[in-house]
């Protein structure tokens, strides 16, 4: 009964019909090569728990790239998603 994950699901129910190995582990894995750690892995996603929904490929990386391509660096980024996800 963790009230984190009772946050996630009421913002994100979708959440629960996705594929773990398809979506969740890709997303996480994708967020920690980034440069986050668990604990910011967690913050982005209980504030933002579609993240898991996303492709990576074809939308992580894009709109992280956007931010590159601005400039930003990598620790940037992540800070920034930790912020305001």
């Amino acid at each position: 009964e963790d009230p984190q994950v009772a946050k996630v699901l009421t913002k994100f129910p979708h959440l629960l019909s996705l594929s773990v190995e398809e979506n969740m582990k890709l997303s996480v894995q994708w967020l920690k090569d980034l440069g986050m750690d668990d604990l910011q892995v967690a913050k982005v996603l209980v504030s933002f728990p579609s993240v898991l929904a996303c492709s990576v490929e074809r939308n992580l990386k894009l709109k992280v790239k956007w931010f590159t391509d601005l400039g930003m660096d990598n620790l940037q980024v992540t800070k920034l998603l930790v912020s305001s996800p």
